[in-house]
C-alpha cells in the first residue's frame, strides 16, 4: 500500500477537481485548506478551535466586502468621471441638459416630480382616502381619482407631483398610497421664449422649438453632465417682449412678432411672439398663441420688399441714386392701376422712391430689370424657400405661380408673395452684412457648416446701409430714430386679402431696422424686426405702429450689446439734428 501524504494537493482518494484558471486557482486551494483545518480540529478533538476559526473567517469575509464597498464609493465620489456612474452613463437614460442662454443664464432644466399610485386593494376607506387625497392636492381630478379608487389594480392617478404635493399625500398615511419618481422638463421663465425655447415631453424627447432643434445635442450635453447654450441673450429676450406686448396692446393689435439679430453670424439674439400662453394651459391658449409667428406665419410685407428691388437695382447697375423714376401720375400695367400712397406727383431720384416709399417708381425699375433678375435675387435672398433655421416649425413661402409685368410690379413693393418673418430678417441681413446670405441659428456662436453666399457687392450692401439710415433720418422712419444709436430701416405697410379683395381694416404694419448702421460693413451690427398684425388703431402703417418699438428696444438693449453712442452725419449723439451743407446753402439763398 502507498503512503501518501495527507497534505498533498489533490488529497488522495478524491478525485482531480476541474482544472480552474490560473487567476482561481490559489482561492480554491485556500478553501480546501482551511476546510482540511476544520477537519483536523474535529480529529483533535478540540472543537473550540474549529468555532473560533470559523467566527474569525465569516468576520474577515464581512470586513473585505466592507472595504471593497469603501473603496468603490470613495473611487467613485473623488476619482471617477462624472457621469460614469449612474443612470448618466445609461445610453437609453431620459437625461437632459440644463438649457441656458449664451451668458448661462438658466431656461429649462429638469427636476424630479412623482407620479401618484394607488393599489384599491390595499385601501382601507375608499371614500374618506379620496376626501383627503383631494383635500392635500386641490389639482387632482376627482373623476380620475375615484375611478381609481373603484378600480381592481393599481393604476396612476396623477402624474407630475412636486416634491411638496408629494410630502403632502404620504404625511396622510394611507395604505394603497404610492409614489414613483419621473424626470420632468421645466421652465424657470415661464412664458418668456417660450416660442423659441419649445417643450420636451415626459419622455425626455423635444416636440417643438429648440427642445426639438437640438433634441440629440441636448441630450448629449446631459450625458456628459454639461449645459446646452443657445444663441439668445435673456436680457435683450425681455425687453423684446416687453416692448413688443406693449406695442400690441397699444396698438389692439391681433398679434405681433419680433426679433433681434447678429447680422454677421445669423444668431438670433431675442424671438417673440405675441400673444403668448400658459404651456400647462394650452388648451385655454387664446387663437393663434401658440403659432410662433416668426417660423411658421405667412404675410405679405408690404413696402418693406423695396429694399430688395433697389438693391437688386444698383447691384446690376441697373439704376444708381441719380436715376429719374416718372412718378408723376399713376402707372398703368395692362388694365391694373398703381398709385403712390404718399404720392408725390412728380419725377423722383431713386433715393426719393426709397424715402417716400414710391410703389410707382419701384414697379417701374422692377419691370425694367425683368422676370429672369427679379427671380435670380430674390432666390438668393432666400425668398423663394423656407428660412434655412434649425426650428422644424419654419415654412416654406407662397410663391407666385408666374413673373408677369404685374406680378413684378406687385413684388417690388411686397404683394404677391407671402412669406415669413424669419425669411425676411435672414434676407435684410444680407444687405446689411457686406452682402453674404448666413443663415439664421439658434446655436451660440451661429449656424454649423452654414452655407453662406454672396448675394450683392460690399458696395451696394454700404449704399443699402446709407440709405436706411437717411430713411429713418429723412425717410418714413423717423419715429424708429434712437439717439447716439444711428438706426436705419424701412416701413412696411399691406393690406390682407379677405374673401377675395384686400381690406384696409386688416392690415400688417412692419419695420426692418438695423443698428449702427454707419461704419464698415465688417463693423458690428445688429438688426430689429418688428410687425404687428391687424392694428386697430389708424393711421395702420408700418411708421405709426412698429417703428416707435424698435427705436425702445434699440435704446434698450445697446448697453448689453456694448453699442456705443455717438454722433453720425445727420444726429448729435443725444438726437438733435445736424445742419447738411446743401440744407446751409438753401436757406442762404
Amino acid at each position: 500500500m502507498s503512503v501518501h501524504d495527507p497534505h498533498a494537493w489533490p488529497p488522495a482518494g478524491r478525485s482531480t477537481p476541474r482544472r480552474f484558471a490560473p487567476g482561481w486557482r490559489w482561492i480554491a486551494e485556500l478553501i480546501w485548506r482551511l476546510e482540511h483545518a476544520f477537519e483536523r480540529a474535529r480529529a483533535d478533538a478540540r472543537p473550540e478551535e474549529d468555532t473560533r476559526v470559523r467566527i474569525f473567517l465569516i468576520m474577515s469575509a464581512f470586513a473585505a466586502v466592507f472595504v471593497c464597498l469603501a473603496l468603490g464609493a470613495t473611487y467613485a465620489a473623488l476619482l471617477a468621471d462624472r457621469g460614469r456612474f449612474g443612470g448618466a452613463a445609461n445610453p437609453n437614460a431620459l437625461v437632459r441638459a440644463d438649457l441656458v442662454d449664451r451668458n448661462g443664464a438658466l431656461l429649462a432644466t429638469n427636476i424630479t416630480h412623482y407620479g401618484l399610485y394607488i393599489d384599491p386593494a390595499e385601501v382601507w376607506d375608499r371614500g374618506v382616502a379620496a376626501r383627503q387625497i383631494k383635500r392635500a392636492l386641490p389639482r387632482v381630478s376627482w373623476s380620475r381619482l375615484n375611478k381609481v379608487l373603484n378600480g381592481e389594480r393599481r393604476l396612476i392617478v396623477m402624474p407630475g407631483l412636486t416634491p411638496a404635493e408629494k410630502a403632502a399625500v404620504h404625511d396622510l398615511a394611507l395604505g394603497g398610497v404610492t409614489f414613483e419618481p419621473e424626470d420632468r422638463r421645466v421652465y424657470p421663465l415661464g412664458a418668456s421664449a417660450e416660442h423659441l425655447i419649445g417643450e420636451a415631453d415626459t419622455g425626455g424627447q423635444g416636440v417643438s422649438g429648440a427642445e426639438l432643434a437640438f433634441n440629440a445635442d441636448i441630450r448629449a450635453a446631459g450625458q456628459a453632465g454639461a449645459d446646452y447654450p443657445l444663441s439668445i441673450d435673456i436680457r435683450v429676450q425681455g425687453v423684446l417682449e416687453n416692448e413688443l406686448a406693449a406695442a400690441a396692446l397699444e396698438t389692439g393689435a391681433k398679434g405681433a412678432v419680433g426679433v433681434v439679430t447678429d447680422v454677421h453670424t445669423g444668431e438670433v439674439l431675442g424671438m417673440a411672439s405675441w400673444p403668448t400662453f400658459d404651456r400647462d394651459r394650452r388648451g385655454a391658449a387664446p387663437e393663434g398663441a401658440t403659432l410662433n409667428r416668426f417660423t411658421s406665419a405667412h404675410y405679405e410685407m408690404g413696402s418693406v420688399f423695396k429694399s430688395f428691388t433697389v438693391a437688386a437695382g444698383l447691384d446690376t447697375g441697373r439704376a444708381d441714386m441719380d436715376t429719374l423714376f416718372d412718378a408723376s401720375a399713376a402707372l398703368m400695367v395692362g388694365n391694373r392701376r398703381i398709385t403712390d400712397f404718399h404720392a408725390q406727383n412728380k419725377v423722383m431720384t431713386l433715393e426719393e422712391v426709397y424715402l417716400h416709399s414710391s410703389n410707382i417708381g419701384t414697379s417701374r425699375l422692377a419691370i425694367e430689370m425683368g422676370p429672369d433678375v427679379m427671380r435670380n435675387y430674390f432666390q438668393r435672398l432666400g425668398l423663394l424657400d423656407a428660412a434655412p433655421i434649425e426650428l422644424k416649425e419654419s415654412a416654406r413661402p407662397r410663391r407666385p405661380g408666374r413673373w408677369d409685368d404685374s406680378t413684378l410690379a406687385s413684388l417690388s413693393f411686397g404683394y404677391g408673395i407671402m412669406i415669413t418673418p424669419a425669411q425676411l430678417v435672414a434676407a435684410y441681413g444680407a444687405l446689411t452684412n457686406g452682402g453674404r446670405y448666413v443663415p439664421l441659428s439658434l446655436r451660440k456662436g451661429g449656424a454649423r457648416n452654414p452655407q453662406i453666399r454672396q448675394v450683392v457687392s460690399q458696395e451696394t450692401s454700404l449704399t443699402m446701409l446709407d440709405l436706411m439710415r437717411r430713411n429713418v433720418v429723412r425717410g418714413s422712419g423717423g419715429r424708429a430714430e434712437a439717439p447716439g444709436l444711428r438706426v436705419g430701416g424701412k416701413t412696411g405697410s399691406a393690406n390682407k386679402l379677405v374673401g377675395g379683395r384686400y381690406d384696409a381694416s386688416h392690415a400688417v404694419g412692419s419695420f426692418a431696422a438695423v443698428f449702427p448702421s454707419d461704419g464698415p460693413v465688417t463693423a458690428r451690427r445688429y438688426a430689429i424686426f418688428i410687425l404687428v398684425d391687424e392694428p386697430a388703431t389708424y393711421p395702420r402703417t408700418g411708421g405709426f405702429v412698429a417703428a416707435p418699438a424698435v427705436g425702445r428696444i434699440a435704446d434698450r438693449i445697446a448697453p448689453f450689446l456694448g453699442v456705443e453712442r455717438r454722433a453720425d452725419r445727420w444726429r448729435t449723439v443725444t438726437g438733435e439734428a445736424v445742419p447738411q451743407a446743401d440744407e446751409r446753402a438753401e436757406g442762404a439763398l
